[in-house]
């Protein structure tokens, strides 16, 4: 999908989203979500199996679909932030109804422009990037088994890549009792490149190659490219991706 909006503040956007299935499995429990006429991208990647992660990412999506425009950043912010805490709690209650007991969870990043400034939100292993004069920055910090190896110097970055707890998370939307979310703000650039991205993506598809991709064509050719980059090396995971163009 490909959109367009201009903002009262400084700068206007575009951008374009895609999810895919991939090539192994049935089900697709990637949810995404474009609002460019309130300034608010979602990548959410469900997980608990079919059904269960399907849910958990659709409610994210369902209950950010209802955040409202027009709002002072603040409220902005606590709304976006109240509506996940409520998915949680409804995740939760869902699961202890169930009979095997399992988690009903999801993995979330939002990306929310407003004015000149941006907030992001996440929590999980889905990431937010910026590329901003051809240097690409990961803006978030995986919340997963991985990262705190990395961290505490076990194991490398390059060695995280490939290592066999890089499923394991630590945090997601409906996997405690208490969903705590991390929040940055920063200040945007004209030009600046956005991209919102499932692990689905980060498995097959190098930083260095999201920073030729993203520095090339336009947010739906780069949107594009690696969507299919991903389907070329076997996508073992559902993939979803959002190119975020400032101007």
């Amino acid at each position: 999908m490909d959109t367009f909006n201009k903002t009262d503040g400084a700068y206007s956007w575009a951008s374009t989203g895609i999810s895919d299935t991939g090539k192994v499995r049935k089900h697709n429990e990637d949810s995404l979500l474009e609002r460019p006429e309130i300034g608010l991208w979602v990548v959410a990647d469900g997980m608990g199996g079919h059904a269960a992660g399907d849910v958990a990412s659709q409610m994210i999506v369902s209950a950010l679909k209802k955040v409202h425009e027009g709002i002072e950043l603040n409220r902005y912010i606590n709304d976006i932030e109240d509506r996940l805490i409520e998915v949680n709690k409804k995740l939760i209650d869902k699961a202890n109804e169930s009979a095997r007991k399992v988690t009903i969870g999801s993995t979330v990043v939002v990306l929310l422009a407003y004015g000149k400034y941006c907030v992001y939100v996440w929590a999980g292993d889905s990431r937010l990037y910026r590329l901003r004069n051809g240097s690409l920055r990961q803006m978030t910090i995986d919340h997963s088994q991985v990262e705190m190896y990395v961290e505490r110097g076990l194991i490398t970055r390059e060695e995280a890549a490939t290592h066999p707890h890089g499923n394991m998370i630590t945090r997601a939307v409906g996997a405690t009792d208490d969903l705590f979310l991390d929040m940055d703000i920063q200040e945007m650039q004209s030009k600046d490149r956005y991209m919102l991205c499932s692990d689905g993506l980060t498995k097959h598809i190098t930083d260095f190659e999201i920073e030729d991709i993203l520095g090339e064509g336009t947010h739906e050719q780069a949107c594009k490219t690696l969507i299919d980059l991903t389907l070329e090396r076997g996508a073992g995971d559902n993939v979803s991706v959002i190119v975020v163009d400032i101007e």
